[in-house]
């Protein structure tokens, strides 16, 4: 039976993991060592983690070895740039960028919250109303004798309850079929696609997937990894799906010899402006400081995408309760003026 919940730590959990790595191993203490320390006093999900790996390490096997038995556990950008530093010998380096990175992941997650809280209030307090609407209208046409109307088949309290049941029933059965098309029938790609289409939630979507890829190829590409697989890792970095499943027309391009424009252009799914600049940038010598004003762009365009989105989020909002309270308004009037008739 396929999961729906994944295994791999929070970002909140990642995060001072990283910091702590840095500090430690820059301060001459072992992998043995600090890895001891976050098994006896880490964050709570990390202690278990941590203690596998401090298993491995005194066993005598690499950092690369620990971390591919917890893969589950941790991100791939993860596990590739702290192979590249045990090789190299950098990894309280790699150890500061990837705590920049997840904060920055973190910081974006918790603004897209932020903005978005507000219109999802709106939206369940709205469901309430309707509902106790629905159950006052049964009411009112009860003491008078008659039959409760009906706004969208549903009169009465039970209407009420049936309503409510029905509203957030369908949520989570839609949040259960996008996790079942992600993990089961492996059509996330398909799904993502979809949603880039969607105005408003598109371009959204298509912003925070530029400011996952630009930072996490600006990485990769500043280590010792090979062009295929820093953009192969910044591809499934992305966090979005489309993206991830153009790799192999983009490495293909790639390993025949060819520019990490074109192969950006192979893939389909890059704007022109964006491939553009990275031609002229690799003709420069500064992808990587490129890729990171880039990144910084992206993620300002995420906070107006999401600012308009979260308008328009609460516009319809409310839009629809207006339009159900109009509904009510008019079925409470003809209830009163078919007595007054009567």
């Amino acid at each position: 039976m396929v999961s729906f919940f994944s295994r791999q730590l929070s970002l909140g959990s990642l995060m001072p993991l990283c910091r702590t790595l840095q500090h430690s191993l820059a301060a001459g203490l072992t992998l043995r060592d600090v890895f001891r320390q976050q098994a006896e006093k880490g964050p709570g999900a990390v202690r278990p983690v941590a203690q596998r790996i401090q298993a491995a390490l005194n066993r005598g096997d690499s950092l690369e070895q620990a971390l591919e038995l917890e893969k589950d556990s941790f991100p791939p950008l993860f596990l590739a740039l702290t192979q590249v530093g045990e090789e190299t010998g950098h990894l309280p380096e790699i150890f500061r960028e990837l705590e920049e990175y997840f904060a920055l992941q973190l910081k974006l997650r918790r603004q897209f919250r932020a903005q978005i809280i507000l219109p999802v209030i709106q939206f369940v307090l709205a469901l309430f109303v309707i509902a106790i609407l629905i159950t006052a209208l049964g009411m009112i046409a009860a003491t008078r004798g008659g039959d409760p109307p009906r706004i969208l088949g549903a009169s009465g309290f039970q209407g009420g309850v049936n309503f409510l049941i029905l509203c957030f029933g369908s949520f989570v059965l839609l949040w259960l079929g996008y996790k079942w098309l992600g993990h089961v029938t492996r059509q996330r790609a398909a799904v993502d696609a979809l949603f880039l289409r969607v105005p408003a939630i598109g371009p959204c979507l298509e912003a925070l997937a530029m400011s996952r890829f630009t930072l996490a190829l600006s990485l990769t590409l500043d280590t010792a990894l090979r062009p295929a697989k820093a953009l192969r890792l910044a591809l499934a970095a992305s966090g979005n799906a489309v993206y991830a499943a153009r790799t192999d027309l983009a490495l293909a391009v790639l390993k025949k010899g060819e520019t990490l424009a074109d192969a950006l252009s192979a893939a389909g799914i890059f704007r022109a402006d964006f491939v553009n600049l990275v031609e002229s940038a690799e003709m420069g010598g500064n992808v990587p400081e490129m890729l990171r004003h880039q990144a910084a762009y992206y993620q300002e365009e995420v906070s107006r995408q999401m600012t308009t989105l979260t308008k328009l989020a609460s516009f319809g909002v409310w839009l629809i309760y207006a339009i159900f309270m109009i509904v009510a308004i008019f079925r409470i009037a003809g209830i009163y003026l078919g007595a007054l008739g009567g």
